[in-house]
């Protein structure tokens, strides 16, 4: 029987027993929120608790789910299980009234591994382009009509950021950040690339990192396959380690499906891929940057292991409208309304935080609109990885014209002396490239802009913080716009 055809009972998890209703503490980030959806169409009576709403929440509400703006003991009354968001404190009221009634607590990675448990999981995990990857593979295989369960990391345009399917397909990101990736046990992996990142987690211990990705991949079963970027260094040395069968992707031509006669022009990229030195696919995307080819040909490596026909595969691509705050091109806009000047600016919303994603995204830009000024505005996100990576962020972000950048989006994390945003436009203008401004207050944005706008710009606004909220206001209040995306 194929894989696709299996009815939901073949895949439903014998917790219908015996829970009844699952209460979320933190149901509001978009991990969280896409179990949730999940399971509030499998049929759970869903409740949760967050202080702020969104898009999301609001979602949830429709589906019968109950919200609580507040965290308060009195709102698992009558739960069975909890699952708590890592961003919520261990002191949390909810937390400790579920404790002392003996009520089971477990940890959003806990909660998706049981999901997967009965499904065919495929997991997406590295440090960079596990959403854009998920958002792919779940747009092939709903175009290919496998209709897979999945929840992503981002919210795709398409088609939201979870959704229960009627196939045994389970499509989702696996998180390496608090090494949770090692509660799921998938039938496919995905490592996309190793790099350092949320090392307080590996105790600053990058083997510690790089073994934890060689358990997560030996959570396969014998008959399970990873498919690996051929292009990190890490991946490539990792390889000899792995005991299951490895399908390599990436521009280098030792690869099992390799990246051949890349073009960008604008936001519209294509290339050639050579599939195990025979077949050859003609790829065209609408998502720029070398860092998108790399994602998109490990999302087709994926499909083409599941016998997914080319074409299907080619036309889902083109088509792939991306994911909200990932190289989210918000529209071009007058600069006449701003100052004066006649022209035009482009207004583009980037998730990326770490600056190996920084980086891509300005070759991206660099590479599809070569003529025009860069004008970044950077909101760092924590203050452990602004300390972590303080040189690689002052080597990345003196690479545009014209730097604005906000205070440190702490994520709940204490200040660190000198990892701070003041530190970081001090030593960037200590080298002389460039001279940063550092936005105190939000307020002066404008003012800044109408100076700096010369009518052939692109503005990027950078990060995985609360600064989607500057990159709206520029979009609907700010600028006049000319074009919507296309």
């Amino acid at each position: 029987m194929n894989i696709s055809q299996l009815s939901r009972e073949h895949f439903l998890s014998p917790m219908h027993r015996y829970i009844k209703h699952i209460h979320f503490v933190g149901i509001g980030g978009i991990g969280m929120s896409g179990l949730a959806i999940v399971l509030a169409n499998e049929g759970y009576r869903i409740s949760g608790s967050d202080l702020v709403s969104n898009k999301i929440i609001d979602h949830l509400i429709t589906l019968g789910a109950k919200i609580y703006f507040n965290h308060h003991a009195e709102n698992i009354n009558n739960a069975n299980l909890i699952v708590v968001s890592s961003a919520v404190p261990k002191n949390n009221p909810e937390l400790i009234a579920a404790q002392k009634y003996y009520i089971p607590i477990i940890s959003r990675a806990e909660m998706l591994a049981e999901i997967m448990r009965f499904r065919y999981g495929i997991a997406i995990s590295g440090t960079h382009g596990k959403t854009t990857t998920t958002s792919m593979i779940v747009s092939i295989y709903e175009d290919a009509g496998l209709n897979p369960t999945f929840i992503s990391g981002g919210f795709i345009k398409r088609l939201g950021n979870a959704n229960l399917g009627n196939s045994a397909y389970f499509i989702t990101e696996a998180d390496e950040s608090d090494a949770s990736f090692l509660y799921l046990q998938p039938i496919v992996s995905i490592v996309t690339n190793i790099e350092a990142d949320h090392m307080d987690t590996y105790k600053g211990n990058f083997e510690e990192l790089k073994n934890s990705f060689i358990k997560f991949i030996h959570n396969l079963p014998l008959y399970g396959r990873v498919i690996m970027c051929l292009d990190d260094r890490v991946i490539r040395d990792l390889i000899s380690s792995i005991k299951r069968k490895v399908i390599t992707y990436g521009f280098t031509n030792d690869a099992d499906i390799y990246i051949t006669e890349y073009k960008q022009e604008g936001r519209k990229v294509n290339f050639c891929l050579i599939v195990k030195d025979q077949d050859i696919m003609h790829v065209t995307l609408n998502q720029p940057g070398y860092h998108n080819a790399l994602n998109a040909t490990a999302a087709i490596a994926t499909a083409l292991e599941e016998g997914i026909d080319n074409k299907i595969i080619l036309r889902s691509l083109e088509n792939f409208q991306g994911i909200a705050r990932r190289f989210d091109i918000l529209g071009e806009f007058k600069t006449n309304s701003i100052n004066g000047i006649d022209g035009s600016v482009i207004l583009i919303e980037d998730y990326g935080h770490h600056p190996t994603e920084i980086e891509a995204t300005i070759k991206a830009v660099r590479e599809g609109w070569p003529e025009k000024k860069l004008i970044m505005i950077f909101q760092p996100h924590r203050y452990t990885r602004t300390r972590d990576l303080f040189s690689e962020f002052v080597n990345v972000l003196e690479k545009v014209n014209i730097l604005l950048i906000l205070e440190v989006y702490s994520a709940g994390e204490n200040y660190i002396p000198g990892a701070d945003s003041l530190s970081l436009c001090q030593k960037i203008s200590n080298n002389g490239k460039i001279t940063p401004i550092f936005l105190s207050d939000q307020n002066l944005i404008t003012t800044i802009l109408a100076e700096i706008l010369s009518g052939n710009d692109i503005i990027l606004v950078q990060g995985a913080g609360n600064i989607d909220k500057i990159a709206h206001r520029l979009a609907n209040v700010i600028l006049s716009p000319i074009n919507s995306p296309e």
